[in-house]
């Protein structure tokens, strides 16, 4: 099992059956595990907007987790506003959000950014894996 095959077991263990997703490059392999849990339905999105109002809706309609995968922290930001709102109703989203990896983001890469610094705008617990095992 790889870490993408253990992210998508683990939110199935929380109760997360769905996933709104906008991925790009760095939340591939996210995408490929899925092959391999048919039991987390993957809804791909046109934009980070329509995937985190998506995961809004379905929390606050079924009562149940919605999970987003967001193509790192220019995704994220897309979101935001979506992201907001749902914390204030208190809709259960698990928000998966993709990161360079650690020899990009020494390079200061047009599409990088401080993702933990934003997403804690709008999240109630924060946690950043740097490799699969963690």
């Amino acid at each position: 099992m790889n870490g993408a095959e253990a992210l998508l077991r683990t939110l199935k263990a929380g109760g997360v059956d769905i996933c709104f997703a906008n991925p790009g490059t760095s939340e591939m392999h996210i995408m490929d595990a899925t092959r391999h849990a048919p039991e987390l339905r993957m809804v791909s999105c046109l934009f980070e907007g329509v995937a985190t109002g998506a995961a809004d809706g379905y929390a606050r309609m079924t009562g149940r987790p919605a999970a987003t995968l967001l193509h790192l922290g220019p995704g994220l930001a897309n979101g935001l506003a979506n992201l907001h709102n749902a914390g204030k109703a208190g809709s259960p989203i698990v928000n998966i959000v993709g990161e360079h990896p650690a020899y990009h983001r020494a390079r200061e890469t047009p599409l990088g950014s401080n993702v933990e610094a934003v997403a804690r705008t709008v999240s109630h617990l924060l946690r950043t894996s740097e490799t699969a095992a963690d």
